[in-house]
């Protein structure tokens, strides 16, 4: 698995259109090859401040697959004009997990 990390800064007074937006844009991403989740969280602190967690399950899935889809350029037009600047993205993958148990 790898996930893609963005930390996305979105322009003042806008964060309300921005997560309006995002809930269309989920529709537009769900559909692609290898998309396993998509978290947007949203900062305590600052609410313009976001980080975008996309769960691929492997790097083609979004670098061959939906960056070059036209579902990627309906993404880009809904929501690219929302951030300042426009973020850089990075790519993890999991190397170890720790699994808490259920609350009682």
């Amino acid at each position: 698995m790898i996930i893609e990390h963005v930390h996305l800064n979105i322009k003042m007074n806008q964060s309300e259109a921005f997560e309006n937006a995002f809930k269309l844009a989920k529709d537009i991403i769900s559909p692609m090859k290898g998309l396993n989740a998509v978290q947007l969280i949203k900062n305590t602190n600052n609410e313009h401040a976001y980080i975008l967690l996309i769960y691929w399950n492997k790097l083609e899935d979004h670098t061959e697959g939906f960056r070059q889809s036209e579902a990627y350029l309906k993404w880009k037009e809904l929501l690219h004009p929302f951030y300042a600047p426009m973020p850089e993205l990075q790519y993890f993958q999991p190397c170890m997990m720790l699994k808490l148990k259920e609350p009682q």
